[in-house]
C-alpha cells in the first residue's frame, strides 16, 4: 500500500508529522481523523523512501525501551490496571519521543476498540516477531500479563547475547585494526625512506628486500584498494547468502571457522534453546514452534536441520530423537530435551540449556583475548621478522663496503 506525509495538530495544539500506510487518501485522512488528530495537510510521498525512512525511525526504539514497557505493563495489568489507562500512563512517563508517539498511536487504536495483539502487530518495525506472537498467544489463553512477562524475560537474554558477542569481538577487531595500521604505515611511510637510502648509495638489493620494495610500491599507488578490501569481502560473503545455493556453505563455514566458530556456533545454540523455552512456556505446540525458531535463527544449517526435524517430529519421531540425526546439535541438548520430554519438564530442560550457553558464550568472550592473542603476536612477530631481514641484508653489505 501506498504511504502518505501528513502535518496535523493534536488536542493539545501540538504539531504532529507522520506516515500512515493507506489504501488511497481519503482512507488515509481518515485514519489520521480517527485517531484524533486534525489534518494540516496530507499528500502522497515516495513509497520506497518512506518505507526506508520509517524503518530508520523504528530503530530509534531499542530493545532496552521494548523490555521496559512490557514489564512495567505486565506489572500495572497484574495490578487490575484497565490496558487503555496502563498504556497512557507508559506513554506519559516514556523518555523515546518516538516510542511516545508510537504509544499514543496506540493507545488511540485501544479506545476506539482494537484488541491489544492487532495494535502490537500494526506495528512490526518496533516490536520483535516473538513478542508479536507472544502477545497474540497470551490474548487467547486470558493470561497476557504473563505473555508480556516471559517477553520480557526473552528479550533480556537476547539483549545479554548481543551484548556478550559484542564485548567478544572488540577485542579481535581492535587488535586486527591496529596491527594491520602499523603494517600499513611501515609500508607506505617508513620502508620507502630507509629503502631510498640504499638506492642512493648503490647497494646491490638482495630479493627480500625487492620484495619488500615491491610491496611498499603497490601500497603506496593502491592504498585505497587495500582499504576497500575488508568492504569488497563483506559485500562478498552478503552477495553470497543472498543466493540459496550459496547461502548453506557460508553458513557452515561460519561455524567451523577456527576460533570465530566458538562465539557463533554457542550464539546459535543459545538462540535455538532460548526461542524454544519461550514458545513452549507460551503453550505454543512444538511444530509451531520449530517453524517459528527455523525462521528466526538466521543460519541455514541450522534451519535445515530444524526443518528436517519438524518432519521427522511429525511423522511419530520424539523431539530428542529428530534433533539427535543431526551434528549441529550436540550430544547435551539432545539428553536434556530427551529428560524434559519424558518428564514433562520440557520448558525447564529449555531454560537450563539456554542459561547454559549464554554463560558459555560469556565464558568464550572473556577468553578469547587470550586464544586470540599469541595468533596476533605470531603473526606480527613473522612480518616485522621479514621486513627486518629484508632491510638487515643491505645494511650487512653497507657495513662490509664501509669495512672494506
Amino acid at each position: 500500500m501506498p504511504f502518505f506525509s501528513y502535518k496535523a495538530v493534536n488536542h493539545k495544539g501540538a504539531v504532529i508529522k507522520g506516515l500512515v500506510e493507506s489504501a488511497d487518501m481519503d482512507s488515509a485522512y481518515s485514519d489520521i481523523v480517527s485517531a484524533g488528530l486534525n489534518v494540516v495537510n496530507i499528500k502522497r510521498t515516495n513509497d520506497y523512501i518512506a518505507s526506508v525512512a520509517n524503518k530508520l525511525r523504528a530503530r530509534k526504539v531499542n530493545r532496552k525501551d521494548i523490555i521496559e514497557f512490557a514489564n512495567n505493563l505486565s506489572l500495572m495489568l497484574k495490578a487490575g490496571i484497565p490496558i487503555t489507562t496502563a498504556v497512557s500512563d507508559l506513554a506519559e512517563t516514556t523518555e523515546n519521543k518516538y516510542f511516545k508517539e508510537k504509544l499514543l498511536s496506540m493507545l488511540r487504536m485501544l479506545i476506539l476498540g482494537s484488541r491489544f495483539s492487532d495494535v502490537i502487530a500494526e506495528n512490526k518495525l518496533i516490536f520483535p516477531d516473538i513478542f508479536v506472537r507472544l502477545v497474540k498467544v497470551g490474548e487467547e489463553t486470558g493470561s497476557i500479563e504473563r505473555s508480556l512477562s516471559d517477553a520480557a524475560v526473552h528479550l533480556q537474554r537476547m539483549e545479554d547475547l548481543n551484548a556478550t558477542i559484542k564485548r567478544a569481538l572488540i577485542y579481535p577487531v581492535f587488535a586486527i585494526i591496529t596491527t594491520m595500521s602499523a603494517l600499513f604505515f611501515w609500508l607506505v611511510y617508513v620502508l620507502p625512506k630507509l629503502i631510498s637510502v640504499f638506492k642512493e648509495m648503490g647497494l646491490e638489493l638482495p630479493i627480500q628486500t625487492r620484495i619488500l620494495i615491491y610491496i611498499s610500491n603497490f601500497c603506496s599507488s593502491y592504498w585505497y584498494l587495500i582499504l576497500l578490501f575488508p568492504f569488497a569481502v563483506f559485500v562478498f560473503i552478503k552477495l553470497l547468502r543472498q543466493k540459496k545455493e550459496t547461502r548453506y556453505y557460508v553458513d557452515s563455514w561460519k561455524i567451523k571457522m577456527p576460533i570465530i566458530k566458538h562465539i557463533i556456533y554457542n550464539k546459535l545454540l543459545a538462540l535455538f534453546t532460548e526461542q524454544m523455552r519461550i514458545l513452549t512456556v507460551a503453550g505454543i505446540t512444538v511444530d509451531r514452534s520449530l517453524t517459528i525458531v527455523a525462521e528466526l535463527i538466521g543460519n541455514d544449517v541450522f534451519t535445515r536441520a530444524i526443518d528436517d526435524s519438524k518432519e521427522s517430529i511429525l511423522a511419530g519421531s520424539r523431539i530428542s530423537e529428530a534433533l539427535k540425526k543431526h551434528k549441529v546439535f550436540p550430544p547435551m541438548v539432545t539428553r536434556m530435551i530427551y529428560v524434559g520430554e519424558t518428564s514433562g519438564t520440557l520448558d525447564e530442560q529449555f531454560d537450563y540449556l539456554s542459561e547454559f550457553y549464554l554463560k558459555k558464550l560469556d565464558d568464550v568472550s572473556q577468553k578469547l583475548g587470550k586464544m586470540i592473542e599469541p595468533i596476533i603476536i605470531g603473526l606480527i612477530g613473522i612480518i616485522f621478522a621479514l621486513i627486518i631481514v629484508g632491510l638487515l641484508f643491505p645494511i650487512y653489505e653497507l657495513v662490509s663496503k664501509l669495512g672494506k
